[in-house]
């Protein structure tokens, strides 16, 4: 059968990077085939170019046969090709009708007719079972609604050629449930589907055949997924055996350092309390719109509490905003770092020394430029961040190098005391999160608090050493890592009369454990 997609010898450099070097493979109609690798092995800059955004160096792209150059976006969709990417395409004070026909709405007597919108992409999100107003603006929807705007556009554009990067990054579990749906439904309608995610149980499930990729090139294709062993998988994407991912390591722990008392805000039903101690990993737990993002931006002074006392070292911590808590010793990498997390067009060195350069500005005035470059370095070498050199700006660093930029930023504070991780690993592949756990279990051996929020049960379950499970905006239970397992944790997480049965029916429902709630908020970076 011949391909409907092809890519032969692609090639696209930037400088200092190659990010693809001579990429050749082939998908075909009726087939969902998977790309794997490391973050910046060159998937997403593939996609890409597939979708007009980048104009290769080298190579062709073929669709249906026929040589194609796009030269943007507009030009792949009219040759029936649409991507939906990690970081989402969308203008978040139009409404989702106006996102979903963009460039398309329809017109009466020469005037937008927005009625007509509205009825028509309504239509489409019954059809294919999202519950959505046409009429809510994309800044007031959720990261995992705006998702389904994007994939409800990518149909209606009745496109070929469908591509997904990381599409249930942000879903929850009945989310995750109609996208694997509509993909096998667009399968078997013929379509060719490209489908890129680090989670092997998603890929296992969807996809006929894969390409890994590793540092720019194509590694191997395998012709039928289902029969590569998952270590197979792994070891082809990181070029290296990963026998224990988590790399847990049981250490001493201290008295309790962080005390939380009585703490109350948006979002967080009640009063709650928890403590940490030194040397420890504390997990937090819970379904959708359980509050833990909430509950963390309180603690961080991100969001004004209304009652409520962080203790740490027996000290108060004062409440006027995050510039207290850091000066405390409290950091937050953010679960959204291209919004809150990072400056995107400033460069590594800026982003790493953005917080600590206050300590170290000579006459407390003028930057120190070769200090902050030798920072810049020394962590970009230690938290093995792949980038051309620390000047590169921060937006073109992949997905799992910009959260280690993150990371490192907070691990220049000469004071850090507690690092509060929220969701460190969304959209990472493999390896880098074998590096951001082992970041992990380095900052608790130094005798620091950590907490990690993170949506995948088996991650909470493999680094922390004590588990506190949330419920719709309060805390309900804490196992220790000796007593915690899924069916304990989910019995917790679950409402009254559910069961951990049925949050575990299919391979993805780890993918289900997703805050949600969109809000506006102060800058936490």
């Amino acid at each position: 059968m011949a391909a409907y997609l092809e890519f032969d010898q692609v090639c696209k450099f930037f400088p200092g990077v190659k990010a693809l070097n001579g990429v050749s493979f082939a998908a075909h109609a009726g087939q969902v085939h998977g790309l794997l690798g490391e973050n910046g092995a060159g998937k997403s800059t593939l996609l890409k170019i597939l979708g007009g955004q980048y104009k290769p160096d080298g190579g062709r792209l073929l669709v249906d046969g026929q040589e194609r150059h796009f030269t943007s976006a507009k030009d792949a969709i009219r040759a029936g090709v649409a991507i939906i990417h990690q970081e989402l395409q969308y203008v978040p004070e139009l409404t989702v009708a106006e996102n979903v026909l963009l460039g398309r709405m329809p017109t009466r007597f020469g005037f937008l007719d927005k009625a007509r919108a509205h009825r028509i992409v309504a239509e489409k999100l019954a059809a294919i079972g999202v519950d959505l107003s046409p009429a809510a603006r994309l800044a007031d929807l959720s990261i995992a609604q705006r998702q389904m705007v994007e994939i409800c556009k990518a149909i209606m554009q009745d496109a070929q050629v469908i591509a997904f990067d990381e599409p249930t990054s942000s879903l929850s579990h009945r989310e995750t449930e109609i996208l694997f749906r509509l993909v096998k439904e667009l399968r078997a309608d013929g379509r060719t589907l490209i489908y890129i995610s680090h989670r092997l149980e998603e890929l296992y499930e969807l996809c006929d055949a894969c390409t890994i990729f590793r540092d720019g090139r194509k590694i191997v294709t395998h012709d039928v997924m289902a029969d590569v062993p998952r270590d197979r998988l792994i070891s082809d994407m990181v070029g290296r055996e990963l026998s224990d991912i988590y790399d847990y390591r049981e250490r001493p722990h201290t008295q309790a350092r962080l005390q939380v008392q009585g703490l109350d805000g948006k979002h967080v039903k009640g009063p709650q309390s928890f403590s940490v101690h030194g040397g420890e990993v504390l997990g937090f737990f819970g379904l959708v719109g359980a509050g833990r993002s909430e509950l963390m931006r309180l603690l961080y002074n991100a969001d004004a509490r209304t009652a409520g006392t962080v203790l740490l070292d027996g000290a108060l911590v004062a409440t006027g905003g995050p510039a207290d808590a850091i000066a405390a010793g409290i950091v937050l990498c953010p679960e959204d770092r291209k919004e809150q997390g990072i400056l995107a067009t400033a460069s590594v060195a800026e982003n790493i020394n953005i917080s600590v350069r206050r300590n170290d500005l000579r006459g407390g005035v003028f930057l120190r430029h070769k200090r902050e470059a030798a920072l810049a370095d020394e962590f970009i070498a230690r938290l093995r961040i792949k980038t051309p050199n620390h000047q590169q700006e921060i937006r073109l660093l992949s997905g799992g190098n910009q959260q280690k930029v993150i990371l490192a930023r907070w691990l220049a504070e000469p004071g850090l005391k507690v690092l509060i991780l929220d969701e460190p690993t969304r959209g990472i592949d493999v390896g880098a999160k074998n590096d951001i756990y082992r970041i992990i279990h380095e900052v608790a051996e130094r005798g620091c608090c950590v907490i990690v929020v993170s949506s995948e049960l088996p991650e909470v379950l493999g680094i922390a050493d004590r588990v506190i499970v949330m419920r719709e905006g309060a805390i309900c239970g804490e196992l220790s890592r000796a007593d915690a397992n899924e069916t304990e944790v989910l019995r917790l997480a679950l409402p009254d009369g559910a069961t951990p049965a049925a949050a575990t029916a299919t391979p993805t429902a780890p993918a289900a454990y997703i805050e949600s709630p969109a809000q506006p908020t102060r800058s936490i970076a």
